[in-house]
């Protein structure tokens, strides 16, 4: 199946130009930025149950983060300008994610995406410059780009991934060849970052795609247990022409040639995918609240005295130790996750910072916090869903397919979201830096 067609554009807030290599400049938007997150994910909770049970691609929600100017926040601070920075971004990922996880996880590999010539470009010189000809968080702010992909083969595939040949011509460039899945924003995205080595082997080269280009063939993933809104499918590239200024930038084949701020790129996915999944675990907390708030979790009788009692004088469902002790147990899991997270976004963000400057100790720290964060929240997000689940089982509004929350679709995005992680080797990791000190490798590979 071809590339679908691009929703219509809405009118975004509007960001000024730049010049190439500069970030947009946006003065003043940190203070909005809560507040439009909080009205589009107010907006995305009211119909969140009736898009997933559809399951089509994401072209609305797209239009909705197009017109709330939320793909543009993330470019990157200079000296005259500054743009929002990863703790205004993992706080936009987790409170949309709250409302609809899918549209959290498209966004957060745009994100993560959108820094991938910072990422991956050539350091600058000493005297600041030498920044990429292509800087693509402006690019993306300015031509208001959705962003999907990704840079290195998953490794449950055996094929050899991507690969690049030299064009003919005086021109340059490559022909792109292969095929691959993705997990998010391939139906609908505007550009594809994509991961491709020369001849099969070798150092791996970042470049940029365009969907509707020809050779470019896009197939949905329509069998999806959670996430379905993901935008997630496979692209098939077929002898598509990559110019020579769309190369983003490289990663060296040796890992020991890799500067430890390049290897920061999937640890920034990961992170804002742990806000992605603290976001399903606060939404379905909260949902289920609101619920037992209502009455809706059994009958609540009043006596003269105003207290809530039975018929044969025991206290209302509302006032059930049992369920408090579990609401109790759930939202004490949700804040220990979350400040988990907070940790390692902040020492991210410091990372991200220091750039090039970054120490090999510095990024081993991070990437351990990543991965505590990664562990705790993962198991905190399928502890709380699972859970939830029981505690609406049989109430009144909570079954979906009476038209009720359907909270069975927390359960399912938790559970889709965290299963690619193999929890046991990032434990392992952290034992390991914790026990010898040693560094995690410095790898790609998320």
């Amino acid at each position: 199946m071809s590339t679908p067609r691009r929703s219509p554009r809405r009118t975004a807030i509007r960001t000024a130009s730049a010049s190439p290599g500069r970030p947009v400049d946006r003065p003043g938007d940190d203070e909005i930025w809560p507040r439009v997150t909080r009205e589009l994910a107010d907006d995305l909770a009211v119909d969140a149950l009736a898009r997933d049970r559809a399951g089509k691609a994401p072209f609305d929600e797209v239009a909705r983060l197009q017109e709330a100017g939320l793909p543009g926040l993330l470019t990157a601070p200079g000296p005259t300008r500054r743009g929002a920075d990863w703790r205004a971004a993992c706080a936009v990922v987790r409170e949309i994610s709250a409302a609809d996880s899918s549209v959290g996880e498209l966004l957060a590999h745009h994100y993560a995406l959108s820094w991938s010539s910072r990422f991956f470009g050539p350091a600058p010189d000493a005297d600041g410059t030498g920044s990429p000809a292509l800087a693509l968080d402006v690019c993306t702010a300015e031509e208001r780009w959705l962003l999907a992909g990704g840079i290195e083969p998953p490794h449950v595939e055996p094929a050899p991934g991507l690969t690049l040949t030299p064009a003919d011509g005086p021109g340059g460039g490559w022909i792109l060849d292969g095929r691959r899945a993705f997990a998010s924003g391939v139906t609908v995205a505007d550009r594809l970052v994509v991961g491709a080595r020369p001849g099969g082997t070798g150092d791996l080269l970042v470049v940029l795609v365009d969907p509707a280009q020809e050779g470019v063939f896009t197939e949905a993933a329509t069998d999806r247990v959670g996430q379905r809104l993901a935008g997630a499918g496979t692209v098939t590239f077929d002898r598509v022409p990559v110019e020579a200024r769309h190369v983003l930038g490289s990663l060296p084949h040796d890992e020991h040639a890799v500067a430890p701020f390049t290897t920061l790129a999937p640890l920034a996915l990961r992170l804002l995918l742990v806000q992605v999944g603290l976001g399903i675990a606060e939404g379905a907390l909260a949902e289920a609240r609101d619920i037992s708030r209502a009455g809706q979790a059994g009958p609540v009788p009043v006596d003269r005295a105003g207290g809530p009692t039975g018929a044969d004088g025991t206290v209302g469902a509302g006032d059930d130790p049992y369920l408090l002790l579990a609401y109790g147990e759930l939202a004490t899991a949700a804040h220990a996750a979350a400040a988990v997270a907070e940790r390692a976004t902040h020492a991210l963000a410091g990372g991200l910072l220091a750039e090039w400057s970054l120490g090999l100790e510095e990024r081993a720290d991070i990437a351990v916090l990543v991965a505590a964060a990664e562990t705790v929240t993962g198991r905190a997000a399928v502890h709380i869903t699972t859970r939830i689940l029981e505690l609406v089982d049989g109430t009144a509004g909570a079954d979906a397919h009476g038209g009720g929350p359907g909270f069975d679709r927390f359960w399912r995005n938790a559970r889709a979201l965290t299963a690619p992680t193999q929890a046991a080797h990032r434990l392992r990791d952290i034992g390991d830096h914790y026990l010898h000190g040693t560094h995690a490798r410095l790898t790609l590979l998320a």
